[in-house]
């Protein structure tokens, strides 16, 4: 019996050394599991920080095309608009014109040769050359006295 009491004692033993070993490698890949956590984390955590840089960077970017497409539209509409505008004055100058309205610029001539004219005849005659104004109070109080009457 003593020979049966040797193997049944080294399946002990190795039993033993297997719950050991198992016990021992349950422990190391805790450890090992917290330390591959922790580097996921402050791997997931730098990933994170550059994919926020990248995100912002591309953002100033496309901020700064689309300000720069933006003022180009703008400039451009301005543009046209500004050239629709004065196709539009020079139709309806034309238009004026053939209806025989005078421009501002007959209207200013006009004054000015009325001024020198008037300017001629006070010194022909000997009498002080009326103003605009004096001429224009003068013709409305004239116009006031023939309403009244």
């Amino acid at each position: 019996m003593a020979g049966k009491k040797k193997p049944i004692k080294g399946a002990v033993d190795s039993a033993q050394q297997l719950w050991t070993a198992g016990v021992g490698a349950i422990t190391k890949a805790q450890e090992e599991s917290n330390r591959v956590l922790e580097n996921l984390v402050k791997e997931g955590h730098d990933i994170q920080e550059r994919t926020v840089k990248f995100a912002d960077q591309k953002v100033v970017e496309v901020t700064g095309k689309v300000s720069k497409l933006a003022g180009s539209v703008s400039s451009k509409a301005t543009q046209h608009w500004d050239k629709l505008e004065q196709v539009f004055e020079e139709r309806v100058a034309r238009a004026l014109g053939r209806l025989g309205v005078p421009t501002n610029k007959d209207v200013q001539q006009l004054s000015e040769r009325i001024d020198q004219l008037s300017a001629a005849i006070a010194e022909l005659t000997g009498k002080k050359a009326e103003t605009k104004a004096g001429t224009a109070k003068r013709t409305s109080t004239t116009r006031a006295k023939k309403s009244a009457e």
